[in-house]
């Protein structure tokens, strides 16, 4: 797939649209296939009337959990955009326009900033301040200005809405299958590299790449994964495993999210390589020795290979990886 250019802008200001634009309008964590319904429909609809397709988007500030943990990061909620064919996304601090009136928001955001010819947006949304209005408000609050909107039918998976809420339900509760089916793409994390304590490459000869939760952010069900990275330029089958480390630390312990590359070897501390999750293999448990453990991530990681050889035999792509990663 070709990438086109995304043009971000973190501030409440016009973006580039010559000729007007088609705004989707939501907070979009996880770009469900929900929100792709409301993204890719103001794409399309930019696309056949010679507009920048474009989105409004925001970002609460660390630690609320108005929303629920963050399921992805800003990086991958951008990067997933962008493959959706959006080309301008707004996306400032909430605290940049939550106290903008109904009115004010149609005027400032939309009309000021966007130069909006239509807009897009879920049955739910909601804007102003104190959430004062809703759809019927936005679509009497733009027809004055000759905006068009077009409400989205809501995403159905399992005869239920897909929401953010189901699917964070979903990965907390190790429903891998589940959530990425409701997500439409692998759930995946792309957190900086940090030092471990060095016990896989010293004790258990299989080392580890540890990327673990920031605050505020979602975190899956403790247990293995089936997983590929993008290091080097390409995709790595990998294992992974979520957990408080029973075998080797005491009750209590941070959670740390560590995957084992089977064939790969160089520093990529302090980078952000995109890892996704593709299946649930098993819980982790205390092992009754390191031999033990060790075993069962080199059996993983066997199995991660053998799952990406049937499924992905493109995962040995040498295609280069977004922002060089």
């Amino acid at each position: 797939m070709q990438r086109m250019e995304l043009h971000i802008t973190e501030t409440v200001e016009p973006v580039a649209a010559p000729h007007g634009s088609a705004v989707a309008l939501g907070f979009f964590d996880g770009v469900h296939l929900g929100h792709r319904a409301v993204i890719g429909a103001a794409v399309a609809a930019a696309r056949r009337a010679g507009l920048t397709p474009a989105v409004f988007t925001f970002e609460l500030p660390e630690g609320n959990t108005l929303k629920g943990g963050r399921i992805l990061s800003r990086t991958q909620k951008h990067r997933r955009m962008a493959e959706l064919g959006a080309r301008e996304v707004m996306d400032p601090p909430f605290s940049a326009f939550c106290n903008l009136s109904p009115e004010a928001f149609v005027e400032r955001i939309l009309v000021d900033c966007f130069g909006a010819r239509q807009v897009f947006c879920g049955d739910n949304f909601t804007f102003g301040a104190r959430a004062a209005g809703n759809v019927e408000s936005l679509q009497a609050l733009c027809a004055r200005r000759g905006i068009g909107v077009t409400v989205v039918e809501m995403a159905g998976y399992g005869g239920k809405t897909v929401s953010s809420t189901r699917i964070r339900a979903a990965l907390e509760e190790g429903r891998l299958d589940d959530a990425n089916a409701m997500l439409g793409a692998p759930y995946a994390i792309d957190w900086t590299v940090r030092h471990g304590r060095g016990i896989g490459t010293s004790r258990l000869g299989t080392p580890t790449i540890n990327q673990n939760y920031p605050a505020g952010t979602l975190q899956p069900c403790c247990g293995v994964y089936l997983t590929r990275i993008r290091l080097q330029g390409r995709w790595w089958p990998a294992a992974t495993g979520i957990s408080r480390r029973p075998t080797v630390e005491a009750a209590g312990a941070p959670v740390s999210c560590e995957t084992y590359v089977p064939g790969f070897s160089g520093d990529v501390y302090g980078q952000n390589p995109t890892l996704e999750f593709h299946k649930y293999l098993c819980p982790v448990r205390k092992f009754s020795s390191l031999q033990a453990l060790a075993d069962l991530i080199t059996t993983a990681a066997a199995q991660s290979c053998a799952y990406f050889r049937a499924v992905q035999p493109e995962t040995a792509d040498l295609q280069p990886a977004p922002d060089g990663v």
